[in-house]
């Protein structure tokens, strides 16, 4: 059975898209703070500008990477260069 999940190019979930979440940090502010949010505001993240990111499937942490622009991009689009991939059954605590 386990070779029937292998990606092959006859495996039809091969070309299932996934949605990948990256989180950059988070913020705890307290109750008040976030009402008191308007346009413009900054909301300050625990992480630093260079710090790796985190990327997300399905709730499951799967791999870091540090954020970077696309090459060429005039628009100034965002891509992520994995740097380091978790092992399976390695989580976030």
């Amino acid at each position: 059975m386990e070779t029937e999940m292998q990606a092959t190019p006859s495996n039809p979930l091969q070309n299932v898209p996934i949605e990948v979440t990256i989180s950059v940090g988070r913020a705890r502010p307290l109750v008040r703070d976030l009402l008191d949010l308007g346009e413009n505001a900054v909301l300050p993240l625990d992480k630093r500008i260079d710090d790796p990111v985190d990327l997300f499937v399905g709730g499951r942490l799967i791999a870091r990477g540090q954020l970077e622009q696309v090459e060429g991009s005039e628009t100034g689009q965002l891509a992520v260069r994995l740097t380091e991939v978790v092992a399976t059954g390695q989580h976030e605590s």
